[in-house]
């Protein structure tokens, strides 16, 4: 199976996507979206934020600044920046990266437990969530990489794979 669960750092991995949890506004400030900004450089936020609002159940893209990818693919679990959200959000968050990734063209992308942060979605529920969505476009990716540094949630992404 093309799916590769990897235990580290989303902001380090080699691949044409990384996908950046987001906000509807675009604001990278903590979690995955401050990681993303921290080490790619403030440009992403900047260029993501010129794109906003992105509505959640949608996706943008943004140049990936000094990140080892092409692209950071924002795909908003949440309206407001730390809002706490249900799983249908990861849901269709995950479900807009996947199909922009798509339009993109792109041959490999990188997910990491979306809405598991301060989103508050329990990491079992979103682990089976993002598992089986991945499962569905599968065969539009050469590999999809499920990528956390938390130890529960690739114990879950396991589980569920």
């Amino acid at each position: 199976m093309n799916i590769v669960i990897q235990k580290g750092d989303l902001t380090q991995i080699t691949c044409d996507a990384i996908v950046n949890p987001a906000n509807s506004y675009g604001f990278m400030g903590g979690g995955v979206a401050g990681a993303i900004k921290r080490v790619g450089g403030t440009q992403i936020e900047k260029e993501a934020i010129s794109k906003a609002p992105i509505p959640v159940g949608s996706a943008i893209h943004t140049d990936s600044g000094s990140l080892p990818c092409k692209y950071v693919i924002h795909a908003p679990t949440m309206r407001q920046p730390a809002m706490r959200i249900n799983v249908e959000n990861v849901k269709a968050a995950t479900q807009a990266a996947f199909k922009l990734g798509i339009k993109l063209g792109l041959r490999t992308i990188a997910i990491p437990g979306m809405g598991t942060g301060v989103g508050g979605v329990p990491v079992d529920d979103a682990a089976k969530l993002i598992v089986n969505i991945s499962k569905k476009f599968i065969e539009e990716f050469d590999k999809i990489f499920l990528i956390d540094r938390n130890e529960e949630m690739i114990e879950a992404f396991r589980k569920y794979l």
